[in-house]
């Protein structure tokens, strides 16, 4: 794949050691390289640390998670095969908390509550169809969620997820009848001008799995009317 240095100067770096790297990502901006052949984070960051630590040779770097392409928050990335098998077991452990915020179009019934549905996968569509018992093939997702504002027309939702599903936020709060906004694949009726959907990535706390050390990561969403509103909140 060609190397996009330009794009290093974009990147907006919160957390970096010996072991891991964390970026906030941005709307539109792709994890891991896909079929659009769209220079993915993974290479950026690739040419970040090649320039920064004038590497002369392949640089390594491991992807343990993933966002949506059109959500924005934090990405972790490891810099050592040591920290990509010990964070990839983590993550499989549950023992990686991430906190996401959303803005959807319909408050929901409970102010809060966990949703357990059992979600499948369509790649030919990319899309995930929920539904409330187990079928052949399905996969179980548990999300919690809680209201922490109500904006007018929207409401701000916290949630955080017991199960890392394909598209689990997005499909599991569409089947509530609480789309996110800007989220045409699942239900919301129009799209947001910049191509995003209001779901952001905002902390992510782990123990470090090298130095054993608590690492606490968080990052506010993007600038524009509606979550600058939810900035506003005196608590959060």
């Amino acid at each position: 794949m060609k190397r996009i240095v330009s794009n290093v100067s974009n990147l907006q770096l919160l957390y970096e050691d010996n072991h891991l790297i964390a970026i906030n990502k941005r709307i539109g901006d792709l994890v891991q390289g896909d079929k659009t052949k769209d220079p993915p984070l993974s290479e950026i960051v690739k040419d970040y640390l090649k320039l920064k630590y004038k590497k002369p040779g392949a640089v390594f770097l491991g992807v343990t998670h993933r966002l949506d392409r059109p959500t924005s928050g934090i990405v972790i990335f490891a810099k050592t095969s040591k920290a990509l098998k010990r964070m990839n077991q983590l993550f499989q452990d549950k023992e990686i908390k991430k906190v996401y915020w959303a803005i959807v179009k319909k408050k929901p019934e409970k102010t809060q509550a966990t949703l357990v549905h059992w979600l499948k996968k369509n790649s030919k569509t990319n899309t995930t169809k929920v539904y409330p018992k187990q079928i052949k093939d399905s996969k179980k997702a548990v999300l919690h969620y809680k209201t922490l504002k109500d904006l007018k027309t929207h409401t701000l939702l916290q949630l955080t997820l017991e199960t890392g599903r394909s598209h689990q936020i997005r499909s599991q709060l569409a089947y509530i009848g609480a789309p996110i906004r800007g989220d045409l694949k699942y239900g919301y009726d129009r799209s947001n001008p910049n191509g995003g959907i209001h779901l952001h990535a905002k902390t992510l706390s782990f123990i470090h799995p090298v130095s054993k050390k608590m690492i606490n990561i968080a990052v506010n969403p993007p600038k524009d009317p509606l979550w600058n509103d939810c900035l506003k909140i005196d608590d959060l």
